[in-house]
């Protein structure tokens, strides 16, 4: 896990350089600065709209006896996507789109409770019942 982490901050700024440059010689400077803030900005909206669904959702869920896991992986699909939406960047705003959007949410969070799985298979996670 640390080496792909690794590898993201290494490689990612280098991307998203790339990508400010190449945005930048299309449309120009102030109008790429001004889409960064307009991507961050709309990142923040969704996530505070979705994120009430998911809450909502979740709390309904835990009211009526039930396991809230899925909709807490999708409330935590919304946070890591707004917080790729409020990063400045268009490679991170295009994952964090996609993680926000209800549609393509679902491969995000089979992924996400798929990785939880095994770390709690392996022991990495531990969880704890009241």
């Amino acid at each position: 896990m640390w080496k792909w982490i690794l590898a993201a901050i290494i490689f990612m700024p280098a991307i998203e350089i790339f990508g400010f440059s190449y945005v930048a010689d299309q449309v120009g400077g102030m109008n790429t600065f001004l889409l960064t803030l307009l991507t961050s900005a709309i990142g923040v909206a969704m996530m505070r709209f979705e994120g009430r669904k998911a809450m909502e959702d979740a709390k309904l869920k835990a009211n009526a006896g039930m396991m809230p896991g899925e909709s807490m992986a999708v409330g935590l699909c919304i946070f890591i996507g707004g917080i790729l939406l409020i990063l400045p960047g268009f490679v991170t705003d295009l994952i964090g789109f996609t993680m926000l959007f209800p549609l393509t949410r679902p491969l995000y969070r089979f992924l996400l409770i798929k990785w939880m799985k095994r770390n709690i298979k392996n022991g990495k996670i531990t969880i704890f019942k009241r």
